[in-house]
């Protein structure tokens, strides 16, 4: 079985057997007396905060795990062979890396054993909400299944010190750490001889922004935190002022671990539902031929205002595809109420669909004729600078132009091969540009798009259709496409 890294392309064989120890003790002893900090999870979050308590204002000997499987092998042999798994528009990622590796204080592998030397404990593994939706993607019903979580933990638990301090920062359930966390962990331990009672349990959720900047969204930004007694709050205080700069970011804590989960998934549930409420209002603009950019742009002037929405393709990545659903269903699953929260759910349904409106909108601008005509979709992630597409819209637009009869081709530069669909993606813009289409998308806001000359040049010298689903070209390059007699569409623009 091999493991393919979709950075590079690069096969790594599955170990069979998961024995890394003396790679781990070699490591511990390497780096002396550092505290080991071992996070457990090397996704878009974990990676990042390896790389950030790697280079911390206190001196850590970092140790990143994830599973040794088809799925996640090739992160831990890239991390460890000089290749950091994601690619991200923020140069302090590499610069981070670089620094660890000359530092030689992080290593990445699959073996449990790394719990048992740690000091710090990070859960940053990922807990999903199952939906089940029509081939439309309209939101049926969901699910949260519990069980990798609970095996995550467990697995801590049956090799963590007593004394250590397990910091959850994977978005969960309200209620999670109380319910879940703390009654696996200290059952692991007295199952060991071990006194429960000294283990320390904290609650900070991440506020990770892959991108432009990424390192900052972890190291330079607020955080709120929790614990589940007052020395496990104290202790996670202490860790996270050796991490971030709470000189200018100054921490928030709350009073139990409950609040802490509430507060992660209200505010982005909050957001979720402030990107729904638009998605009326850009039907409303486009049929009354107004620019609704310009419209919130103007009430943006109002400060109680700021932070209305522009409209765009539809919502995307990790959090608010589910966090609404998350907190709806522990709300019914842990807290044990009678009813869910049925505004939440329902801002998830809109955004789902926002991806349809996009489609019904070229399909009428095409006359209802979409089969056979070569479509380019510029961008697949979910969110502009950087390769992320879990979860991304695109995909939706993606399938209803191929069940249409579209020809479609694909460009991102962050992402080399699209997992979820199984395709390779180009990422040479020069060469994308060489074949001639028929509508041109902008589906993703990647700031090599914005005002592209070679975009121009391609529009100007063929008969495509621009369609920006997302709102990154300025006035003047609208304009300069326009009295070039080429026809370009802004998804919220009803003036065009």
């Amino acid at each position: 079985m091999k493991s393919v890294s979709p950075i590079n392309g690069i096969e790594y064989k599955v170990p069979n057997r998961l024995d890394d120890v003396s790679n781990i003790e070699n490591f511990r002893v390497k780096n002396g007396e550092k505290s080991v900090v071992t996070i457990q999870g090397l996704g878009f979050v974990g990676a990042a905060m390896a790389m950030v308590v790697a280079n911390a204002f206190k001196e850590y000997a970092v140790i990143g795990v994830d599973v040794a499987d088809e799925k996640n092998y090739w992160k831990i042999a890239s991390l460890n062979e000089g290749v950091f798994p994601i690619i991200a528009d923020d140069p302090k990622i590499e610069e981070y890396y670089t620094s660890s590796r000359v530092k030689g204080n992080f290593l990445a592998t699959y073996d449990s054993y790394a719990y048992k030397i740690a000091d710090v404990i990070i859960v940053d593994i990922n807990l999903d909400v199952q939906k089940k939706s029509d081939n439309q993607n309209k939101l049926l019903d969901f699910d949260v299944d519990l069980s990798a979580f609970k095996k995550a933990i467990q697995i801590i638990g049956q090799n963590c010190r007593e004394d250590a301090l397990v910091l959850v920062e994977t978005t969960v359930p309200v209620g999670t750490c109380k319910h879940i966390v703390e009654p696996i962990l200290k059952e692991e331990l007295t199952k060991r001889g071990m006194n429960s009672n000294r283990l320390k349990i904290g609650h900070s959720y991440e506020r990770v922004m892959p991108g432009p900047k990424y390192i900052e969204s972890i190291q330079n930004f607020y955080r709120v935190f929790s614990g589940i007694n007052e020395e496990s709050a104290d202790a996670t205080e202490e860790f996270l002022r050796s991490v971030i700069r709470t000189d200018e970011y100054p921490l928030t804590k709350l009073g139990n671990t409950n609040s802490t989960e509430l507060a992660k998934v209200l505010e982005n549930s909050f957001r979720a539902m402030n990107i729904a409420f638009i998605s009326e209002w850009t039907s409303l603009a486009e049929e009354a031929e107004v620019n609704l950019f310009d419209v919130v742009n103007a009430i943006r002037m109002r400060p109680t205002h700021k932070n209305i929405m522009l409209p765009g393709l539809g919502v995307g990545g990790y959090c608010l595809t589910k966090d609404p659903l998350l907190a709806s269903w522990s709300k019914v699953n842990v807290i044990k109420s009678k009813n869910g929260l049925e505004q939440s759910e329902a801002s998830v349904r809109i955004n789902d669909q926002l991806p349809l409106h996009a489609f019904k909108s070229l399909k009428k601008f095409m006359k209802d004729d979409l089969n056979g005509k070569n479509i380019l979709l510029l961008g697949v992630s979910y969110l502009n600078d950087v390769g992320d597409s879990r979860y991304t819209p695109v995909e939706t637009l993606y399938n209803l132009l191929k069940s249409a009869g579209a020809r479609i081709s694909l460009h991102d530069p962050f992402i080399s091969y699209w997992e979820e669909e199984e395709i390779a993606i180009n990422n040479d813009l020069k060469v994308t540009f060489e074949s001639n289409y028929d509508v041109i998308v902008i589906s993703t806001g990647h700031k090599i798009y914005r005002d592209n000359e070679l975009l121009f040049d391609s529009i100007i010298k063929g008969n495509a259709l621009l369609y920006d689903t997302i709102g990154v070209f300025t006035n003047e390059f609208i304009e300069r496409i326009r009295s070039n007699n080429k026809s370009i569409k802004v998804i919220g623009r009803g003036d065009l």
